[in-house]
C-alpha cells in the first residue's frame, strides 16, 4: 500500500519518506542511543580512560559527553593487576554495565494514583531541585578541601562544609534569617544532617577564616572559569541596622539609603568580567578611602597579583590610592570630579573648544553637538598632576544623550521644587544631593537682618544654571600616558558592573536585614552573601549572560519536584528556555516527565563530583 502511494503520487511519497526516516532515526536512538563506549586520551605523560555517551537533542543533533572518568591507564594497570589490553577490556565491561543501568533508568514508568487514598500526614512531598545547579558550582570550587583544612585547625565535630553550602543555596533561593534558611534547607532532596545550633557555631569559624576562604575560592574558581584580573574594580557600599545603639562594628555614618541608623561598610573588588574577587568589612564611621588600599594589599599578598589596573570612582580615587598604584606593574584609572578641579582646569573642561569625536577623532565644537538624538561621544584631554602623582592625563568626555537625560531629570526636580515653594514644605535638612529642595531659597530675615514674620521661598535660578553647566560631562584621570583614549574610556565604563553586584546583594540576595547581633556572626553573614554572589555570577557566565538576574532567580526559585514514593520525582515547574539552558549548561536533566530514584541519585552524585 505504501509502495503504491509512493509510486503514484510524488508529493505524498516525499511526505511519507520524511516521516519514515524520522521514525527510523528515533528507532535507532531508542536501540543505540544509550549505548556507551570508551575513549582513551593521551597527554604528554600518561593516558586517561573515559566512558562516553551520546545525547540526542533531536533526530539530527547529537552531543557527546563524558559519562564517567575511569582514571589513568598506568594507575589502573597497577590497581587491577592487568596489562594495557586487559584494562581496555575491563573499561569496555564498565561501559556495558553503565549502558544497562541507563536503559533501566529510561524504561517507561507506570504510576498509579488512587483518588480515594489520602496523602500521608507530615510527610515531605515537595522539594526544590534547582539547588543542584548551585551545588555543581559549589563542588567545582573545592570547598570540601577548604573546609577540611579549616577543620584540622579547629577540631569541631559538625559539618561546616554542609552548613555553608546550605546557607549559600538558601541565600540565593530564599533569602531570610539563619533559622529560616535552616528550615528552607529541608526542602532540598538532601536535607541537613546537622542541627540548628551547629549553624550558629559554624558562623564564628567562618568569620575567623574569612580571608582564607576568599583566597581559596578565588584560586579554585580559576579551574572552572577564566578569571581576568588585568583590571580590578573597587567600590564601597553600606548596610544599615535598625538598632538603638552603635557598637564596635555598627557605627553611625553616611548611609547610602540616607537612613539615620548605625551602618556597616563593605568594600569589594571585582575582576574585569564583573566576577567578585574579594571583600572586606569596616565600621560605619570610618572613611572609605583607606579601605581600598588595605584590601588591595591583602589581594596582592594572598592572591599573588603583581600586574593590574586599579579602577574606581572619584570617591575612592584619592591621591593616596593613585600613588599606591602608580608603580611599574600597576596603574590606575579613576573618575575625577570636575566641580572639584582648580578654576583654570574647570574652565578648560567646561569650554566648548578642543573637543574631538571619539568615533573618528575629528575636531568639533560642543555647541554643534547639542542634540538629544546625538549618540556620539566626544572627548578632550590634557596633562594633569596632583601633589603625590605628577605624571597623569585627564580625559573629559561629553555625551549629548546623557546631557539630555540629566536635563530631563533636573526639570522634574525643579517642578517639585516649585510645588514646595507654593506649599512652603521645605525640609530643614537636605541629606540627599538629589533632593529638589536644593533649588529652593528660604529667606528667614528682613533686609535689616531681623527675623521675618514669614519666611520667603523662591527658586534658586543661580543653582539651576550652575548644575546645568555640567550636564553630559564626565572626567577620568589615569597614569597610562600612552594608551588609547578609547581603551581607557572602555575600562572606566565597566564600573557599572560593581554597582550591579551591590544591587544583587541588597535586592536579590537580601543581604539586609541582618538577624544577628554578634560581630563575628555578622561578618560570617556577609561572607555567605559574598559567596552566594560569586556562585550566582558564575552561574550567569555558564548561561552566556543571556538572561537577567531576575529571570534566572525567578526560574530557580520555582523549580520544584513532587516525590512519588517508590517511583521518583515529578517536575512541578514549567519547562522554559531558561530551564533548558540550565540543563544544557550543567549536563544533567530534571525536566523529564518523571525522574526515577536511581537517576536522581546519579544526578546528585554528578553534581558532587563536579
Amino acid at each position: 500500500m505504501i509502495y503504491t502511494e509512493i509510486s503514484t503520487d510524488p508529493k505524498k511519497s516525499q511526505i511519507i519518506c520524511f516521516y519514515l526516516s524520522y521514525i527510523v532515526v528515533w528507532c535507532a536512538i531508542i536501540i543505540w542511543g544509550d549505548h556507551m563506549r570508551i575513549s582513551i586520551t593521551a597527554s604528554k605523560n600518561f593516558e586517561n580512560i573515559y566512558i562516553l555517551r551520546d545525547i540526542y537533542i533531536n533526530p539530527t543533533k547529537r552531543k557527546t559527553v563524558i559519562h564517567k572518568a575511569l582514571g589513568r591507564m598506568d594507575k589502573l594497570m597497577d590497581e587491577l593487576q592487568l596489562d594495557r589490553d586487559g584494562v581496555i577490556q575491563w573499561a569496555r565491561n564498565c561501559a556495558a554495565e553503565e549502558t544497562e543501568k541507563l536503559k533501566e533508568e529510561n524504561e517507561t514508568e507506570v504510576i498509579k494514583f488512587d483518588p480515594n487514598k489520602m496523602i500521608p500526614m507530615n510527610q515531605k512531598r515537595m522539594f526544590n531541585i534547582s539547588y543542584l545547579f548551585l551545588q555543581s558550582i559549589y563542588y567545582s570550587l573545592r570547598f570540601k578541601n577548604t573546609f577540611r583544612n579549616i577543620k584540622a585547625k579547629y577540631k569541631y565535630e559538625y559539618d561546616l562544609d554542609a552548613i555553608t553550602s546550605d546557607l549559600i543555596y538558601s541565600r540565593i533561593l530564599n533569602p531570610s534569617s539563619k533559622l529560616s534558611s535552616y528550615d528552607y534547607a529541608q526542602s532540598f532532596i538532601e536535607p541537613p544532617k546537622y542541627q540548628l545550633k551547629d549553624v550558629y557555631r559554624g558562623l564564628s569559624i567562618l568569620a575567623k577564616e574569612m580571608d582564607y576562604i576568599q583566597a581559596e575560592t578565588y584560586k579554585n574558581s580559576n579551574l572552572i572559569i577564566n578569571r581576568d584580573h588585568s583590571i580590578l574594580y573597587y567600590d564601597c557600599t553600606n548596610y544599615f541596622f535598625e538598632i538603638e545603639e552603635a557598637d564596635d562594628l555598627r557605627k553611625y555614618g553616611k548611609s547610602k539609603e540616607h537612613r539615620p541608623n548605625p551602618i556597616v561598610q563593605m568594600g569589594m573588588f571585582m575582576d574585569k568580567d564583573g566576577i567578585p574577587l574579594a571583600f572586606s568589612l569596616f565600621p560605619g564611621n570610618e572613611s572609605e578611602q583607606p579601605s581600598a588600599k588595605e584590601l588591595e594589599q591583602k589581594i596582592i599578598r594572598n592572591y599573588g597579583f603583581e600586574k593590574f589596573i586599579y579602577c574606581s570612582d572619584a570617591g575612592l580615587g584619592s591621591d593616596n590610592n593613585r600613588q599606591f598604584n602608580d608603580i611599574e606593574n600597576r596603574a590606575f584609572i579613576v573618575t575625577q570630579s570636575i566641580k572639584k578641579l582648580k578654576a583654570e582646569e574647570k574652565e578648560w573642561a567646561l569650554s566648548s573648544n578642543g573637543w574631538r569625536r571619539l568615533s573618528d577623532d575629528k575636531q568639533v565644537k560642543i555647541k554643534d553637538t547639542q542634540c538629544e538624538y546625538d549618540t556620539e561621544l566626544y572627548y578632550k584631554e590634557e596633562p594633569y598632576s596632583s601633589k603625590k602623582v605628577a605624571s597623569q592625563r585627564m580625559i573629559v568626555t561629553y555625551s549629548p544623550k546623557y546631557a539630555a537625560y540629566q536635563k530631563k531629570i533636573r526639570e522634574a526636580q525643579i517642578d517639585r521644587a516649585n510645588e514646595m515653594i507654593i506649599k512652603k514644605t521645605v525640609k530643614k535638612e537636605r541629606r540627599n544631593p538629589n533632593d529638589p529642595a536644593r533649588f529652593v531659597n528660604v529667606v528667614k530675615t528682613t533686609k535689616d537682618g531681623e527675623v521675618a514674620e514669614t519666611s520667603l521661598y523662591s527658586l534658586d535660578e543661580k543653582k539651576v544654571l550652575e548644575e546645568a553647566r555640567y550636564d553630559g560631562l564626565y572626567a577620568i584621570c589615569t597614569d597610562l600616558l600612552d594608551d588609547d583614549v578609547r581603551d581607557i574610556i572602555k575600562v572606566s565604563e565597566g564600573r557599572w558592573e560593581i554597582e550591579e553586584n551591590f544591587r544583587i546583594l541588597k535586592t536579590n540576595l537580601g543581604a539586609r536585614p541582618v538577624y544577628l547581633q554578634r560581630e563575628d556572626r555578622i561578618k560570617a553573614h556577609f561572607l555567605i552573601c559574598y559567596l552566594s554572589l560569586l556562585i550566582f555570577r558564575i552561574l550567569e557566565k555558564k548561561l552566556d549572560g543571556k538572561y537577567t538576574v531576575e529571570q534566572i532567580i525567578k526560574t530557580l526559585r520555582g523549580m520544584n519536584v513532587m516525590k512519588i514514593e517508590g517511583h521518583g520525582y515529578l517536575p512541578a515547574y514549567d519547562g522554559t528556555e531558561i530551564t533548558n539552558a540550565l540543563h544544557e549548561a550543567f549536563g544533567f536533566r530534571t525536566d523529564t516527565e518523571v525522574i526515577k530514584l536511581s537517576k536522581m541519585k546519579n544526578i546528585i552524585k554528578q553534581t558532587r563530583n563536579s
